[in-house]
C-alpha cells in the first residue's frame, strides 16, 4: 500500500509507492510505461537473490497500489502506447558454464499480465541501450556494440514477424543512442549522436561526449538514410541527451544546455523537426529530462535546479509545477525524477530519494491545471 506523503502547495497529493530497500527506477520518462487505460504502470527493481535476470518488472495499479512482479529480465525495455511492454531476458547456459548467455525478447501485456517470447537471439549479443518498438509491434530496435574493442556501435533492427535481424546504422559515436520509433507510422528512428564520446578497450567510459557535444538525427528503417536535425552545435547549445517524440506531429522535444541564448529565462526546452530550425517550447526553468504525453499536447520535465516536476503545453508554452520531488539529482540515475504523465493526464510517475534512498512516487495532477495550460 502506498504511503500518502502530503498535499503540496501546488494542490498535488504525493504518494510514495514503494518503501523497501531494493534498488528501483521508474525506467525513464521519454514514454509513459503505462497500460493504455492508465490503470497500470510498470517499474523496475533489482533483486540480488536471483542469479540471473535480476531485474524485476513490477506492475502497479494506480490508486489501489496493488503490485505484482510481472516478469524478470536483464534490460532493453520498450513499450507501445497500447501498453505492450518488451524486455530482454537471459536464457541459459546453465550455472557454472563460461559460455555467453543467450537472450530472448519478451512481450508483456500490462493490462492482463500475460507474456510471450517474441524473438530468440543467438549468443554474442551486446545490447547497450533502451529498446524501442514500432507502433504496430512489428519491429524492435536497440543499440549494440559492433566490435570487441568498443570503437564502433550500431543500431540493430529486428523484424518480429520474420525473425530477420539487421544492423542498419554504424558509427563510433552512437554509444548511447536512445533509439525511439516515431510513434504514428514508425518509419523512422530518432538517434542520439554523442559526438566525441569514447570508451576504452574494456568498455569503460572515457567520456560521454567530446567538445562537439551531442546532437540528434533521424534514421529511416527501410534504407538506413540519415537526416540531420538542427540542434546542438552549431545551431544551439549542446543537446543534453534527453529527448522524446511529440505525438504524431513529427516534432521532437528536447533539452539543450541552459546557457547563453538558451539560458532558463530564454528557454532551453526546444522542439525540432527535419529541415527546420528548433523552436523554444517553454521558458522559466532549467529543464532537464523530458517526456511527452501520449496525445502529444503536453510535456513533463524535471527542473535541474530545484528537482521540481513541471508539466506544460507543447503549443502554448505555459507551464506549471505539479509537485516538489525533493530528489537529490545525484550520480545515480534513479535519484533523478524522470517524470512522465500517464495517458489520462491524471498522474505523474517519478523517482525520488527524499526518504534517503530512491523510491517510486506518484503525484496527482491538480484539478484544472491541464486545462489552464492550453489557454492562450
Amino acid at each position: 500500500m502506498a504511503i500518502q506523503l502530503e498535499q503540496q502547495d501546488t494542490g498535488s497529493t504525493v504518494y510514495q509507492v514503494t518503501e523497501d530497500s531494493l534498488s528501483k527506477s521508474n525506467i525513464y520518462c521519454e514514454v509513459p510505461y503505462c497500460s493504455a487505460d492508465s490503470r497500470y504502470f510498470v517499474f523496475t527493481q533489482t533483486n540480488p537473490k536471483h542469479e540471473t535476470n535480476r531485474t524485476e518488472y513490477v506492475i502497479c495499479e494506480l490508486g489501489t497500489w496493488e503490485m505484482q512482479v510481472g516478469r524478470r529480465g536483464i534490460g532493453g525495455p520498450a513499450i507501445t502506447h497500447s501498453g505492450m511492454f518488451y524486455f530482454l531476458r537471459a536464457t541459459g547456459p546453465s550455472s557454472g558454464t563460461t559460455a555467453t548467455p543467450t537472450r530472448e525478447l519478451v512481450k508483456l501485456n500490462l493490462a492482463t499480465g500475460e507474456s510471450e517470447v517474441v524473438h530468440a537471439f543467438p549468443e554474442g549479443l551486446q545490447p547497450r541501450s533502451l529498446g524501442t518498438v514500432s507502433p504496430d509491434g512489428r519491429f524492435y530496435a536497440f543499440g549494440v556494440t559492433t566490435d570487441k574493442k568498443f570503437k564502433e556501435f550500431g543500431i540493430e533492427l529486428v523484424n518480429l514477424e520474420t525473425g530477420a535481424r539487421e544492423i542498419i546504422d554504424r558509427d563510433p559515436y552512437i554509444l548511447n543512442p536512445h533509439p525511439q520509433f516515431e510513434p504514428s507510422e514508425g518509419k523512422q528512428l530518432m538517434i542520439q549522436h554523442n559526438r566525441g564520446g569514447q570508451l576504452d578497450e574494456t568498455g569503460k567510459l572515457i567520456r560521454l561526449v567530446g567538445e562537439e557535444g551531442a546532437t540528434l538525427y533521424l534514421l529511416d528503417i527501410a534504407n538506413g538514410k540519415r537526416t540531420t536535425l538542427q540542434v546542438g552545435k552549431p545551431y544551439t547549445t549542446p543537446a543534453t541527451g534527453h529527448e522524446a517524440w511529440i505525438g504524431d506531429t513529427n516534432e521532437i522535444l528536447l533539452t539543450v544546455s541552459a546557457s547563453g541564448d538558451f539560458a532558463s529565462e530564454n528557454g532551453n526546452l526546444l522542439a525540432v523537426r527535419a529541415g527546420q530550425p528548433a523552436r523554444v517550447v517553454s521558458r522559466g526553468y532549467r529543464f532537464s529530462h523530458v517526456g511527452t504525453s501520449v496525445c502529444g499536447r503536453f510535456f513533463s520535465c524535471d527542473d535541474g535546479a530545484t528537482g521540481d516536476v513541471v508539466i506544460g503545453s507543447n503549443c502554448t508554452g505555459k507551464n506549471a509545477v505539479v509537485c516538489h520531488s525533493e530528489s537529490s539529482f545525484g550520480r545515480a540515475q534513479n535519484t533523478h525524477p524522470h517524470p512522465y504523465l500517464t495517458p489520462d493526464l491524471k498522474w505523474v510517475i517519478f523517482n525520488s530519494d527524499r526518504s534517503g534512498e530512491p523510491q517510486i512516487h506518484a503525484a496527482t495532477v491538480p484539478e484544472g491545471m491541464i486545462e489552464k495550460l492550453e489557454i492562450f
